[in-house]
């Protein structure tokens, strides 16, 4: 279905409110193609059509929420009512009730590719099983590839209120991936690149090999290291895992409820004034661009910290109500799940002569090259700020990467780790997940190892 179909289709919804009520009608339409290869031969190759409609009706405060996964005619009566009879039995909420039009022109971006539906299939399982022989040859030491893969999906999505807010878009992506093995001695090392684009004629797959095998090679021999505290440096992927979580504890129903740990700190220094963090899903370079939020309201660049001062928080329009600054176009949603704030396309800004990766390597003492952080989501309490976590990578001794390292924990908190970041690199890259970050280099951090 287009963009104006399912627009035609949540407007008749929302054409059938009764008087006092308001209704919000999401509604999608996908097709995701996905090609699995291994050792030269087609593992699995998948199409799979997606639909969804989600309908939420608000009456004097009261909430009904209701969805399904298909959009045909007699299930979407079924879900208006379903929708309406749960607000019958829903607890009433001052703040609970369908954005508004707030006045903030959308800027127009083009998220759609003709190159996913014109590509041939041929050219699509070329691609994963390209991926899979060039990192099988890059290096002696690949013992084996687990996997190698193609994806894409294109579709469309749109969303009518009673409130007068019409909004539809489409949208294109594409990606590959591939997990390099090799052996040492009796543990496997495991390395993963990937990549994604609107079009796969975009995909870098020179990128892709070169991260996945460095990955698993570099960490042959991996020792445990003696307790320091170290420079950690972070290439792009790492810095955009650091920056979500840090930006996760920036949204407003975390705040609200008093879980963040920047609660009543806003106009405070809580960073170092390299840092500046904004989320921005105007910006058409980044995967995650998109011209209106979940609940139909232009997106909008939001200044999360600039120059180290925190400035606010994301916002939807129920956090907007209930803390009195509004919606800042923030919402994020599936169609069969409700809006909350989120983020959409978060970006740290570069520093002119930062330097790239190898720059910020040789101006380190003592430090560790990061290559991958495990326990990320028992590790980080996103109400304290506390993080402990488990880091690989390679030791950096006076500007040059020496062993690999393993089994060992850095710790800090994420207060912190803003405080001491030191450098903040030239080397913005847009990432598949629509964040949009350079390297990084933070100090100060302590690392336990062994004796």
């Amino acid at each position: 279905m287009t963009p104006d179909d399912l627009l035609a289709l949540a407007s008749s919804v929302t054409a059938q409110a009764k008087k006092g009520e308001q209704i919000e009608v999401a509604c999608s339409h996908s097709r995701m193609r996905s090609i699995r290869v291994y050792d030269g031969e087609i593992e699995a190759m998948t199409t799979a059509d997606n639909s969804g409609i989600g309908v939420r009706v608000l009456v004097d405060g009261r909430e009904g929420f209701a969805s399904a996964g298909s959009l045909d005619s007699d299930v979407v009566d079924a879900i208006l009512s379903e929708a309406r009879e749960n607000a019958r039995f829903a607890e009433s909420d001052p703040y609970v009730g369908i954005a508004e039009p707030d006045g903030v022109e959308a800027v127009e971006i083009d998220l759609w590719s003709k190159g996913v539906g014109e590509t041939p299939v041929q050219e699509k399982i070329d691609l994963a099983l390209q991926l899979e022989a060039r990192v099988r040859a890059a290096d002696s030491r690949i013992t084996g590839v687990r996997t190698s893969s193609y994806s894409d999906n294109d579709g469309a999505f749109a969303l009518a209120s009673t409130a007068g807010i019409q909004a539809a878009t489409n949208a294109t992506s594409a990606s590959i991936a591939v997990q390099a093995l090799a052996e040492d001695g009796e543990k496997t090392q495991t390395g993963f690149g990937w990549d994604g684009a609107r079009s796969p004629r975009d995909l870098d797959m020179d990128k892709v090999v070169s991260r996945a095998v460095s990955q698993t090679v570099d960490l042959l021999g991996a020792t445990k290291p003696a307790t320091s505290k170290v420079q950690l440096v972070l290439d792009p992927h790492l810095t955009a895992t650091i920056m979500g979580l840090i930006a996760g504890t920036l949204t407003g129903d975390g705040v609200i409820k008093g879980r963040s740990p920047f609660v009543d700190r806003v106009g405070e220094q809580v960073a170092s004034p390299l840092i500046t963090l904004v989320d921005d899903a105007t910006n058409p370079d980044s995967l995650g661009a998109d011209s209106h939020d979940g609940e139909g309201l232009a997106t909008r660049r939001v200044p999360l910290i600039v120059d180290g001062v925190l400035q606010g928080f994301l916002h939807d329009s129920y956090t907007g109500r209930r803390s009195g600054e509004g919606s800042t176009g923030s919402a994020v949603r599936g169609t069969r799940g409700l809006p909350s704030p989120g983020i959409h396309a978060l970006a740290l800004a570069s520093h002119r002569g930062g330097g790239g990766l190898d720059d910020l390597i040789a101006g380190v003492d003592h430090g560790v090259l990061v290559f991958g952080l495990a326990g990320i989501h028992s590790g980080v309490n996103p109400v304290s700020g506390d993080f402990s976590v488990g880091v690989e990578g390679r030791m950096i001794r006076n500007g040059v990467l020496a062993e690999p390292i393993s089994e060992c924990t850095i710790s800090s908190t994420l207060q912190r780790m803003l405080l001491d970041t030191q450098v903040v690199g030239d080397d913005l890259v847009h990432l598949p997940s629509g964040v949009s970050v350079p390297s990084i280099v933070i100090g100060d951090v302590m690392m336990s190892g062994g004796s």
